[in-house]
């Protein structure tokens, strides 16, 4: 596929059915940006420059955490089922209720982390809803988010 006003390939240039040469030209085309590494200036075409590229390789949160799936933490279809339950009784967050503002819950959050105790987990009166950015924010500061280290 040619774009209407050069010789290039269009945005799927990257399939197997461009050859390696063309693919190779038009990356050489891409015009340069700065390191999206914070600080860092260098031009590259890729996201990020030679020296911090292996500081940034993708990876889930899982995989970094080594963490199990969370079917295996609990979060299976009975606690999908449970928590939905528990938000159509519960459908306000209590946070944004504490500070004078009326969001609708989202997420059921363990009050006291469980750290994997079944009784705790199940436990409704540990239990609260919350609008996702409340979770997120709770979450990120018990469990080490945004490069904090963990509570303990």
């Amino acid at each position: 596929k040619k774009t209407g006003s050069g010789s290039l390939p269009a945005a799927g240039f990257m399939t197997p059915s461009v050859p390696f040469a063309e693919r190779w030209i038009i990356a050489m085309n891409k015009p340069l940006s700065p390191c999206r590494h914070p600080g860092c200036c260098t031009l590259t075409r890729q996201s990020y420059c030679d020296k911090h590229i292996a500081q940034h390789q993708r990876q889930s949160r899982r995989q970094q955490d080594n963490r199990e799936s969370a079917a295996r933490r609990g979060y299976g279809k009975k606690w999908r089922q449970e928590s939905k339950q528990y938000l159509a009784s519960h459908p306000w967050c209590v946070s944004c209720l504490a500070a004078g503002r009326r969001t609708p819950a989202v997420e059921v959050d363990h009050i006291k982390s469980h750290k994997g105790d079944k009784k705790l987990f199940w436990d409704r009166k540990n239990w609260q809803g919350l609008c996702h950015s409340c979770h997120s924010a709770k979450t990120a500061r018990e469990d080490g988010g945004f490069g904090r280290s963990p509570r303990g």
